[in-house]
């Protein structure tokens, strides 16, 4: 403002010539191009968003003995989400606790978590970090990264069906959801019991995700 102040003519200045430069145009065009510059940088910031947890359910499908499918769901999870939506770039940090693991079956929840399977007191979770990828019409068809589990890191890449963004009608912020589809072979993650008895060792994960922009 004081750099304009300065450029407008004060008091008993010499008034400006019909045809020759107006420094006032000059003031305003480049206000106009730094402003343009300006909003155009806003739009284009990623916008971190907080996994809302009570919308969030990773599922599960593994094979029983090559006769049937067992499912399940994790209740527990929490991270971020980073999204660029004028690039479609973007990032994504999880952690799932593995204690909430849900078959819907008391007993089978207790034996998962013992040191047979998962061993929830030596490895309380397992994480996913990844990058999108694949960006069609503005949207990522996938996201690039790898998975932690049971001590161990592999690289898998999940198969994003749906993602759009919405104004929460409570929160006033944005609210992000996608569906999600991914597979891995559950052996490679030191979880090969019941390969002996012709168990599938491939699992596919089925993910519901709704984060809310931070604050």
């Amino acid at each position: 403002m004081r750099f304009m102040m300065l450029m407008i003519p004060q008091g008993n200045a010499a008034p400006v010539e019909p045809g020759s430069v107006n420094p006032m145009k000059h003031v305003l065009a480049l206000a106009a191009t730094l402003a343009t510059a300006i909003a155009g940088t806003a739009a284009a910031a990623p916008v971190t968003y907080k996994i809302d947890p009570e919308h969030t359910f990773p599922s599960f499908e593994a094979d029983h003995m090559g006769i049937s499918v067992w499912r399940g769901k994790l209740n527990k999870s929490r991270g971020s989400v980073t999204f660029d939506k004028a690039s479609g770039s973007g990032s994504i940090d999880i952690a799932v606790d593995l204690s909430s693991i849900d078959f819907g079956h008391d007993k089978l929840n207790r034996w998962a978590r013992n040191a047979e399977f998962f061993n929830v007191k030596k490895y309380p979770k397992a994480t996913y970090k990844g990058s999108f990828d694949g960006v069609a019409n503005g949207v990522p068809t996938q996201v690039v990264g790898a998975l932690t589990l049971h001590g161990i890191t592999k690289p898998v890449v999940l198969r994003i069906n749906s993602l759009k963004c919405i104004a929460h009608p409570l929160f006033k912020r944005e609210l992000c959801g996608a569906d999600a589809i991914a597979s891995f072979n559950r052996d490679e993650f030191g979880l090969g019991i019941g390969k002996e008895y012709g168990f599938n060792m491939d699992v596919t994960l089925r993910i519901q995700v709704e984060a809310l922009a931070a604050q």
